[in-house]
């Protein structure tokens, strides 16, 4: 059955169906992703969950147009990525889509406060409230003047989630928010995350291998082998 068009779904904001992901390898095509069909309704958070290699990351790169299916259709706040050229995916992912990964890709020659303001300013939405009320929550207001390499890695990734979040997204994708930090550090950085994430009405598809980080999130999916493992659960 064809998806409906998703202006006529205003309630979901993400949409994939039948989309398949494979790469070459010496031994022939690794298929990554199988025909897979997923939704993500404004606000909602969900966890994708699986070992190595089952999909989890490609997935993610494909929502966020990083990435190309091999058939397949994924819909993002209405627009049909597959449809869009290069600038066009740019755009969607400085108006529409924030990236946080594990490694913190922050800019070394910018300050945390240039830092944190990149994003949204790329984006025609710096505002300098909302700015200073993120800095605080992110307990980074005595942070602002240094650089990145005089920060801890907690540090750093609460700089990474201010960037994405400044800009107030429709949709975070995150891969692995926490996996360089050590367990207290990660929970705590977690914790604000979803905090903020709920603020800004953001929805959130996060890559984790902790079923307890999970846990915290509305939804869980599971895959393995690139198809999904289980039915989607209530995580609460």
């Amino acid at each position: 059955m064809p998806l409906p068009p998703l202006s006529d779904r205003t309630e979901t904001l993400v949409v994939l169906q039948g989309v398949s992901k494979s790469y070459g390898t010496a031994e022939g095509p690794l298929m990554v992703l199988q025909a897979m069909d997923l939704t993500l309704d404004a606000g909602q958070s969900l966890a994708l969950t699986g070992e190595s290699g089952s999909g989890k990351s490609t997935l993610l790169h494909l929502v966020a147009g990083l990435d190309h299916p091999d058939q397949g259709r994924i819909m993002v706040d209405g627009q049909e990525i597959g449809g869009l050229d290069d600038k066009g995916r740019a755009s969607l992912r400085r108006s529409t889509v924030g990236l946080v990964f594990q490694q913190f890709n922050l800019i070394p020659s910018l300050t945390v406060a240039a830092n944190l303001a990149f994003h949204a300013r790329l984006a025609g939405r710096f505002n300098a409230t909302w700015q200073r009320q993120l800095t605080e929550r992110l307990g980074l207001d005595h942070l602002l003047a240094r650089y990145p390499e005089q920060l801890s890695g907690g540090q750093q990734q609460r700089v990474a989630i201010g960037r994405t979040l400044a800009a107030r997204p429709k949709l975070v994708l995150a891969d692995e928010p926490t996996g360089n930090l050590d367990e207290a550090t990660g929970d705590a950085v977690m914790a604000l995350m979803l905090s903020l994430v709920a603020e800004t009405g953001s929805s959130l598809l996060m890559v984790t291998h902790s079923d307890r980080l999970a846990r915290c999130l509305d939804r869980r999916i599971h895959l393995r082998s690139g198809c999904i493992d289980a039915t989607t659960v209530p995580t609460a």
